[in-house]
């Protein structure tokens, strides 16, 4: 069973090692991964690569006698041990930059730092077995024996994996459940490994687990990639909401500013831009409007008498009765209203309600002359919420009218001034509000 092992394990390590060259590959043109992080699995894939070839190396020029072989069994067989301590390395760089930018701590933890410390101290040792035969020595077959010091080279990357283990387990709560998992399960395999390497001669255990884990670190590293875009976009998502409402809320606080500016030339009118556009807003809700028509309504109508920034403050604020000179002025305002707002490209209702307000059903009104269905839908609606507060609002010359009254004109209006439709629904409106709250207070 053993030597059907060693047998397969050669061809075990070509699939490998091929398998570890194409992950280099795909390491090097990713672009989503950081520096650091792709230095490490370059480093793990292809330090598993390169031990794979050579440990397949060592077994195929074993025991052969020639020039050729009695170079290719040294070099080999250094190699070998030399990228051990590679991958076991390129791991400890992964877990430091993984820790560093994942797990948000400011230094690498200390073991870590040790685990660096002694690959190079094994490192070292490594080089100077070379001349001493301390962790190995060749027979005069050309074949490779165990050293009195063999046990030091399993120690020293056994040692650098329990220190990471140990930084996995302290550290498990830095990251997410799975990932912690993940991490642990990796860590395990090549101790498990150098257990069982001791007893089974012959089969390269710790190389091929070592192998396994690296192809494990790639596929963990895309999931990684995979949960850091997609909180990226939810992230990027939220802001676009945040900014979303801030600029809502800004457009709304800019509305309001300048409709209480436009109301404040009127001391008799105060409050009513906004009373006008809550008005519009329900006739709208009651006409089937959805949400999006409904708050540009409120909108349009909010600012419908902007224009009234370009009229005199003596003509507002008259008492007595305009002539016929002064009238014309104040009705410019709808197309001065029009002129200041239709600068707004992205909002072209708000210039609508601001032309046509004054418009009539049967087209009498002013400024076009437009009658029925001509008249934009939303000026219409603004049409009868403005002449309803007109009627609810206190004047110079009267106090607001009672409700009935107010109810008798919108009906007497209805088809003529204003739109059959949307004076059915304010008389509607009238009707529920029964304790008369719909007025200026």
């Amino acid at each position: 069973m053993l030597e059907l092992l060693k047998t397969w394990q050669l061809s075990v390590m070509l699939v490998f090692a091929g398998g570890c060259l194409v992950l280099c590959i795909l390491t090097l043109v990713t672009r989503s991964m950081g520096r650091k992080r792709k230095r490490a699995l370059f480093l793990m894939q292809l330090s598993a690569a390169l031990l794979l070839i050579f440990d397949r190396l060592a077994y195929a020029y074993r025991g052969d006698v020639s020039t050729m072989g009695y170079y290719m069994v040294r070099i080999s067989n250094f190699a070998v041990f030399f990228l051990t301590l590679h991958v076991v390395h390129a791991i400890n760089l992964y877990l430091m930059d993984l820790y560093r930018t994942e797990g948000q701590l400011e230094n690498p933890p200390a073991r870590l730092v040790a685990s660096e410390v002694i690959f190079s101290l094994g490192e070292i040792m490594l080089i100077i077995s070379q001349f001493t035969g301390f962790y190995y020595t060749f027979d005069g077959q050309n074949r490779y024996q165990r050293g009195p010091g063999f046990m030091i080279c399993y120690v020293i990357p056994f040692i650098m994996i329990i220190l990471m283990m140990s930084v996995v387990i302290q550290y498990r709560k830095v990251f997410i459940l799975r990932v912690e998992i993940y991490l642990i399960g990796f860590l395990t395999l090549p101790i498990v490994a150098s257990v069982l390497q001791i007893f089974f001669y012959g089969l390269s255990l710790i190389n091929l687990t070592l192998v396994g884990i690296c192809t494990l670190f790639f596929i963990l590293e895309i999931f990684n990639m995979d949960e850091v875009i997609e909180r990226s976009n939810h992230l990027e998502m939220d802001l676009l909401r945040e900014e979303k409402k801030r600029m809502h809320l800004m457009f709304t606080q800019t509305a309001e500013a300048l409709a209480s500016a436009i109301d404040a030339k009127d001391r008799y009118t105060h409050g009513h831009s906004s009373r006008v556009a809550e008005y519009s807003r329900r006739i709208a809700e009651e006409a089937g409007k959805d949400e999006k028509e409904c708050e540009e309504i409120y909108f349009a109508a909010l600012l419908h008498d902007v224009g009234k920034i370009g009229v005199p403050d003596e003509i507002i604020n008259k008492e007595g009765s305009l002539t016929d000179e002064e009238f014309d002025i104040i009705k410019s305002h709808p197309v001065i209203g029009k002129n200041i707002l239709g600068t707004i490209s992205q909002s072209p209702y708000l210039s609508i309600g601001a032309n046509y307000h004054h418009e009539r059903y049967d087209g009498r009104g002013y400024p076009e002359g437009l009658a029925g269905t001509d008249i934009p839908e939303y000026a219409r609606i603004i049409a009868v919420a403005d002449a309803y507060d007109a009627m609810t609002s206190k004047r110079s010359y009267r106090d607001p009218l009672p409700q009935d009254v107010v109810r008798a004109e919108i009906v007497k209006g209805d088809g003529k001034q204003f739109d059959p439709r949307f004076s059915k629904i304010m008389v509607g409106l009238i009707d529920r509000d029964i304790s008369y709250k719909m007025k200026e207070r």
